[in-house]
């Protein structure tokens, strides 16, 4: 048998909630962190709402040297070293020595797409002929596997250093490699997590594609409505998750706090076959993702009794809950609880699968399911499948023993991650 996998620490940089305190309240009391963009309308987006963590000079201050912020201009490196050093730090680690790394400690931190800002600045002074003035850290902030490296810098870690990219499933599956590294007993612990850039060049060619809401330009906290029936497009978002997966003997070891367990979990793609394209899932695959899932687990899919889904608040979200209930094969009452973060801040693209799994780990620790928000109205198609109760508007008191997480991405890509309330 491999080695029991668990959460030790957690991080998170959120639209609606920066470190585990503020995001954790914003969760509980569905505090929105989707707001008006001046940027977006000066740019004549149709869509002029986003969702990005609010940073401030102090607060940067706080995780950066002077140095390392010198000519630092890319967004998602400031949100996954804010959310990765927070979950280092909550896991109670130190930094190892200067002239030793540790060997047995690793980082997995996905991102889409890095450094937008920086190209563009970058582009501007090539084409004018100021190569010189591109300054030391251009090629750190744009190549995508920057963010890992910064966090492997800061921590010294030696155990495998990467960073992986799968559109919006890249948060869930980069906890799944995680948890596959350390119970092959290729790693004590690994950091994992994934972020996203802010800004019109990454959120463009959604606002290109129609796909983002602009009826609530004046309202926006209304604007994203998972599992609504007046669902209108996902918000742009971004940000950054966090957490730290270790093995069950190292967390006892160093009589590190437990979050939860990692039982399993499953990645695959739709292959573009069938109903499935570069941007809609294929059922079938889909299905076959979260059975995989249950049975990587070794649980029945009657023991889970919360789902966090994907959900994006568009056309396809009655698709996706018919596609838990057969996967599942379950119905009406007996169909868990099911939430959706992100009514609260959007869709952070490659960081949304770290910040939702984040929240979903945390419900744990508070004994509640948190609420949907902007849900009064559910679809009729999904309450065919389901029983409103299980759709809860406001945070629940339940204490969930297994909850399923998962996140389906552009390319017909899956990934489904079950967590359990660590017992013994």
């Amino acid at each position: 048998m491999g080695k029991r996998v668990v959460v030790t620490g957690l991080g998170v940089c959120a639209p609606n909630g920066i470190g585990l305190n503020d995001f954790t309240k914003a969760l509980k009391e569905g505090t929105s962190g989707i707001r008006f963009d001046k940027q977006l309308q000066d740019l004549k987006f149709g869509c002029q709402i986003a969702a990005e963590p609010q940073l401030d000079e102090a607060l940067i201050n706080q995780y950066f040297t002077p140095l390392q912020l010198r000519g630092l201009n890319a967004s998602g490196i400031l949100y996954g070293v804010i959310a990765g050093t927070d979950a280092w730090k909550d896991a109670g680690l130190s930094i190892s020595e200067k002239e030793t790394p540790d060997w047995d400690s690793g980082i997995i931190f996905g991102t889409g797409i890095l450094g937008v800002d920086k190209f563009r600045e970058s582009i501007h002074l090539v084409d004018a002929q100021n190569v010189r003035r591109l300054g030391s850290t251009t090629v750190l902030q744009t190549m995508a596997s920057g963010i890992s490296a910064y966090l492997g810098g800061i921590f010294g870690c030696g155990n495998q250093v990467t960073t992986n990219s799968s559109a919006c499933t890249t948060g869930t599956e980069g906890i799944l490699m995680a948890y596959d590294r350390i119970v092959s007993g290729k790693a004590k612990r690994i950091l994992t997590g994934s972020c996203s850039d802010s800004g019109p060049y990454v959120w463009g060619g959604f606002d290109a594609m129609r796909i983002l809401p602009r009826q609530y330009n004046d309202n926006p906290t209304e604007a994203s409505r998972p599992m609504s029936a007046n669902a209108a497009g996902f918000v742009p978002g971004s940000g950054a998750g966090a957490l730290v997966l270790e093995s069950l003997d190292s967390a006892l070891e160093r009589g590190a706090k437990i979050y939860a367990e990692v039982l399993g979990g499953a990645v695959n793609s739709g292959g573009q076959r069938g109903e499935g394209s570069m941007t809609a899932p294929n059922s079938n695959a889909v299905q076959r993702c979260i059975k995989d899932a249950v049975d990587s687990a070794g649980i029945q899919s009657s023991e889970v009794d919360t789902i966090n889904g994907h959900l994006t608040a568009t056309a396809k979200d009655p698709t996706e809950i018919k596609n838990w209930t057969k996967a599942l094969n379950r119905t009406g009452a007996d169909f868990p609880y099911v939430n959706s973060f992100k009514g609260l801040f959007g869709h952070c693209l490659a960081a949304s699968g770290s910040i939702e799994s984040v929240g979903a780990v945390l419900q744990f620790k508070e004994g509640q399911v948190f609420g949907n928000i902007n849900c009064e109205e559910i679809h009729p198609e999904i309450l065919e499948l389901i029983e409103v109760d299980k759709i809860p508007r406001k945070t629940i008191v339940h204490k969930p023993k297994i909850v399923a997480k998962a996140s389906f991405g552009f390319g017909d890509v899956n990934a489904c991650v079950i967590f359990k309330a660590f017992n013994d």
